[in-house]
């Protein structure tokens, strides 16, 4: 993590206070959390809608904090506490997070898309971790404040750091990539998410590509090339190298045959056609994004075998496509993390197309900033149920109603069962689960279904 006097902290960013009293202290690491400060931290206290970080500076430096940042328009600064008064504090946070980086010998992974940011950035750092340091985002700390903090826990001999971007705005993506200055960015696709505030799929396509503002001259970007848009778009940027994956053979890198077990996916590829690859995970779309991994691990150039074993070594952030043992011995996918059409779609033709189970049954709640379209997209995912592979649908939310309305095309009445209640929901499944049933539960985050599927796993 960043350790540095205060004399270095104000050549970093933009210091509008007399510091020479202070400016021998040494501080590390950040926090914007005054609860949870390790001695020594610099406390950043961010002003919030609803809370003012401010109001917790002394508790923050009696717990240990080794100094403080302070907002200038913010009135009464304490006179006898390390403070560094700056104009705008999470300006200031960003800048120091540039800063940091520049003077770091580091390489950096940056990793964005509508759908597999976590998944990939999962992968592609346990690949790299077969042969260097390597540090990740945690968590959901990709945005304006995570990907700073990320970057300022950074040790100085980590040797690649691979960070999430996430965005939900035009210029969110450009603010992160210009912090973050990847060597190598990925897009791992183009899908709806967000689409609420962007527009159109052009729109999101236009935001995602703005990753490509931090590459330096020669960066490498890797992209899904079975996305028109992106096959639109990418010839036009100049300066940078590029590379595709995806299930076309016109990519870089694309399957030649995939295998789906209980416990993941087997996968051979067109680059290395005698190297089977495995990932502890399910799903066709992860087979895709780990393609992405396998051109990182060549672009740091490590060997198949070595990629392979990192692969076959992931372990995935919670929630996505996690298989979990059931109630009755039943078998229950936790998908809960996140859901969009597109990712909706790969994960029910999963399990439709999945074997070994006896029934199949979709536990399936809102998808969330869709925009004006919503209801539409929500009655094509059920439309798209195939009633001969699912014996049943239950729904949980006032969208996923349409998810039920959809299926309705194909499903008799006595095979959907719609919610808005989560208790009712749960009560109604327990009573349907039998063995060797397998159960998909998925959802955008914001619909909270872990509470099904800790109701439902053993």
């Amino acid at each position: 993590m960043i350790k540095r006097t205060i004399q270095e902290i104000a050549a970093m960013i933009n210091v509008v206070s007399e510091i020479d009293a202070i400016a021998d202290i040494t501080i590390q690491g950040v926090s914007i959390d005054s609860r949870k400060i390790e001695k020594g931290n610099l406390y950043i206290p961010l002003k919030g809608s609803n809370v003012d970080g401010h109001k917790f500076v002394e508790d923050a430096i009696r717990k240990g904090a080794a100094a403080s940042l302070w907002q200038k328009d913010v009135p009464n600064p304490p006179t006898d506490l390390p403070l560094i008064v700056v104009d705008d504090v999470q300006q200031s946070l960003q800048e120091l997070a540039k800063t940091y980086r520049k003077q770091l010998d580091i390489k950096v992974v940056g990793i964005t898309g509508s759908n597999g940011k976590t998944t990939t950035k999962d992968m592609v750092s346990t690949v790299l971790s077969q042969k260097y340091k390597v540090q990740k985002t945690e968590g959901n700390y990709n945005n304006h404040l995570g990907l700073p903090l990320t970057i300022l826990s950074l040790d100085e001999n980590t040797d690649i750091a691979v960070l999430e971007m996430g965005m939900s705005a035009r210029g969110e993506i450009s603010l992160l990539t210009n912090i973050a200055r990847p060597d190598v960015a990925i897009i791992t696709n183009i899908g709806e998410a967000h689409i609420q505030n962007l527009g159109s799929r052009r729109a999101i396509a236009d935001a995602k590509l703005e990753i490509v503002e931090g590459l330096p001259d020669g960066g490498l970007l890797i992209y899904i090339g079975d996305e028109p848009l992106l096959q639109e778009k990418v010839p036009h940027i100049t300066g940078i190298d590029t590379k595709t994956f995806g299930r076309s053979l016109s990519n870089d890198v694309y399957p030649v045959h995939i295998t789906q077990q209980e416990t993941g996916s087997s996968f051979k590829t067109n680059l290395d056609p005698e190297v089977e690859y495995f990932i502890p995970v399910l799903g066709e779309y992860n087979v895709v994004n780990a393609l992405s991994a396998i051109l990182v691990g060549k672009e740091f150039s490590l060997e198949p075998q070595v990629i392979a074993s990192g692969l076959q070594a992931l372990k995935l952030t919670a929630m996505r496509m996690e298989m979990i043992d059931g109630i009755r011995g039943s078998k229950v996918i936790n998908d809960a993390y996140n859901a969009s059409p597109t990712s909706m779609k790969a994960a029910i033709h999963l399990i439709e197309n999945f074997s070994g189970a006896r029934r199949k049954i979709l536990v399936l709640g809102d998808m969330l900033e869709l925009g004006e379209n919503e209801k539409q997209f929500h009655t094509e995912i059920g439309q798209a149920i195939d009633a001969e592979k699912i014996q049943f649908v239950f729904t949980y939310g006032e969208l996923a109603r349409y998810i039920a309305e959809g299926a309705r095309d194909s499903f008799p009445e006595t095979r959907i069962f719609s919610f808005t209640n989560k208790d009712e929901l749960i009560q109604r499944l327990q009573a349907r689960i039998e063995e060797n049933d397998l159960i998909l539960v998925k959802a955008s985050r914001g619909m909270k279904l872990e509470d099904v599927v800790k109701e439902i796993s053993l």
